[in-house]
């Protein structure tokens, strides 16, 4: 019983000494810092002679999933130095009711983006952006094509079948950038020291611009508007 006690508290030990030995991983690159805030969306007056240039997601019988209007804004530094290796993902863009789901995408360059039909009926996709012009053609239901983007900028999709349906896909040579979350906050973490612009940008309104300073192993917070809620 003494021995197996002995073997007992000696593993305890092993396993203490093991924990310790792990290295702990560094949320904060050398060098840089954070960037946190705010997005808040504010009213503007309508113009008498506004025209629809924003197709709204509720025509017809098919209102689409309700996208909170603050997930359409995106975040990014405005023509950062960034010299390291570029990340690239494969993100999705549903067809979903009549609707591109989600309706704003930001990815970096050389990214692959799919577009997979979940609705009973054929769809079609493409855009005459310059940054990317493309036709993936009709296809039924539960089928998916993609597109690489291999050129930073904005990228205005639709659906030739379906003239309603439209998203914007954010093409940028660098890392820093994010959505919001539902509630306006978002952090950009790892940034390099230095000055930089930071944009809030949303489809209607183009740019926001605010400057921000990043101090390496320091957090900078600051706080942006975007004038994108219609007064009556």
């Amino acid at each position: 019983m003494r021995r197996l006690v002995v073997l007992l508290h000696a593993c305890a030990l092993l396993c203490v000494a093991a924990t310790a030995a792990e290295p702990r991983a560094q949320t904060t690159e050398p060098g840089t810092g954070t960037i946190t805030g705010r997005v808040t969306l504010t009213a503007k007056i309508r113009s008498p002679l506004a025209s629809n240039v924003y197709p709204s997601r509720t025509i017809g019988k098919h209102a689409g999933p309700t996208i909170p209007e603050i997930r359409n804004v995106v975040l990014y530094l405005k023509d950062p130095a960034f010299r390291g290796t570029l990340k690239t993902t494969k993100s999705e863009l549903r067809q979903e009711d009549e609707t591109f789901v989600p309706h704003v995408l930001a990815i970096t360059k050389g990214s692959t983006v799919d577009f997979p039909n979940a609705d009973p009926f054929f769809h079609n996709v493409f855009s005459l952006s310059s940054t990317a012009a493309f036709n993936l053609g009709r296809y039924p239901r539960g089928e998916t094509r993609g597109q690489r983007f291999n050129k930073p900028g904005l990228v205005k999709v639709f659906c030739d079948i379906h003239s309603h349906m439209s998203a914007s896909i954010l093409v940028l040579d660098h890392p820093y950038f994010t959505i919001p979350s539902v509630d306006g906050a978002f952090e950009l973490p790892n940034v390099p020291a230095g000055r930089y612009t930071l944009v809030g940008w949303h489809e209607r309104v183009g740019e926001r611009m605010v400057p921000v300073r990043v101090e390496a192993g320091q957090t900078s917070t600051v706080d942006l508007t975007v004038p994108v809620e219609d007064k009556p």
